[in-house]
């Protein structure tokens, strides 16, 4: 039995806490730095914003008492990419190297445009730490509908506890040991899930979320080659089955604010309205991390410039459509 503590308690968080569960072997706790919330999942033995109609099993502890780390023998971070490091800060007092991290969340550290694994070994100073990673919406994954995703560490070890102890027979993990491909292509897909929500806001078709998906995965391979991944990373579980699943579900809140966009909302409206949009904080981050690494990446560049620079939609479409013509193969 491993005694394992998730920080955080938003929807992926407690699914992974059910997950855990479900194992049959597990001491689980996850944290919430408010209390409120806690108090409301116990209230209603849900979490009725993030998770509505899903049961938190009531041998999960909830606590808002960071100090339950002590002792864990995983420590699964579950938190947004904006909230990686300074919940790391806190979390350091009660860290030990005999933990084995594991890192949840998809986006890049605007300020640092450092990979969240990254922002977690900086702050923590560990060894051994895990990247969970794929298609996988907390809606489906805390309703046990079968799913796979990619355990990747530097420390193969570390990643083989990892598949062993949270894997079972609805949650299978692949072995990888691409850290920064498969955390690249976990993060980069939330901008082209963003922008086919916008052409899906606009009236367009399933021709234009194709074409927008398959160039989109090759601009992803191109800066994850740059920054030395495998490109081969991207055609897995992390890379085209994260970006299939995240461009054309409803659960995506990266594609039903891109919806509201194309719709004629203000790009901050969509983000309040919609609550977390990885990508929308990811795209100006991988826009300055293409631009430091002399990577081109016309459909980043042009969501940037609609997001945070005022552009219209169907000047920036234009402007994608119009490009010089080219060899497809990069």
């Amino acid at each position: 039995m491993a005694k394992i503590v998730i920080l955080g308690s938003g929807g992926f968080g407690l699914a992974i806490a059910i997950t855990a569960k479900q194992c049959g072997k597990h001491d689980v706790t996850v944290w919430s730095k408010f209390q409120s919330e806690i108090d409301d999942i116990r209230a209603h033995g849900e979490h009725q914003q993030k998770l509505p109609g899903v049961q938190i099993p009531k041998e999960i502890i909830l606590t808002s008492d960071i100090s339950c780390i002590s002792g864990c023998d995983i420590l699964i971070f579950g938190v947004p990419s904006s909230f990686v490091r300074s919940v790391a800060k806190e979390a350091k007092p009660y860290v030990t190297d005999k933990m084995t991290i594991v890192n949840t969340g998809k986006g890049l550290e605007e300020c640092s445009l450092k990979r969240l694994s990254e922002v977690i070994i900086e702050e923590l100073d560990v060894k051994k730490l895990v990247v969970l990673s794929g298609p996988s919406h907390a809606e489906e994954v805390a309703r046990c509908m079968p799913t796979t995703m990619a355990c990747a560490s530097d420390d193969a070890e570390s990643a083989k506890y990892i598949q062993s102890e949270l894997g079972n027979s609805f949650l299978r993990l692949y072995l990888s040991d691409d850290v920064i491909g498969c955390e690249l292509g976990g993060a980069l897909k939330n901008i082209i899930a963003l922008s086919c929500g916008i052409c899906d806001g606009m009236g367009f078709g399933d021709n234009t979320k194709a074409a927008l998906m398959t160039r989109g995965i090759h601009e992803i391979a191109r800066l994850g080659k740059a920054c030395g991944a495998d490109v081969a990373t991207f055609s897995g579980l992390t890379g085209i089955g994260d970006l299939i699943v995240t461009c054309t579900s409803m659960h995506s809140r990266n594609r039903r604010a891109g919806i509201l966009i194309g719709q004629g909302i203000s790009p901050d409206e969509a983000v309040k309205r919609v609550g977390t949009v990885e990508g929308y904080h990811c795209c100006k981050a991988a826009y300055q991390l293409a631009k430091k690494m002399n990577v081109e990446m016309p459909i980043t560049e042009q969501l940037n410039r609609v997001l945070f620079e005022g552009e219209n939609i169907r000047e920036v479409l234009g402007k994608l459509m119009n490009r010089p013509q080219r060899n497809e193969v990069f």
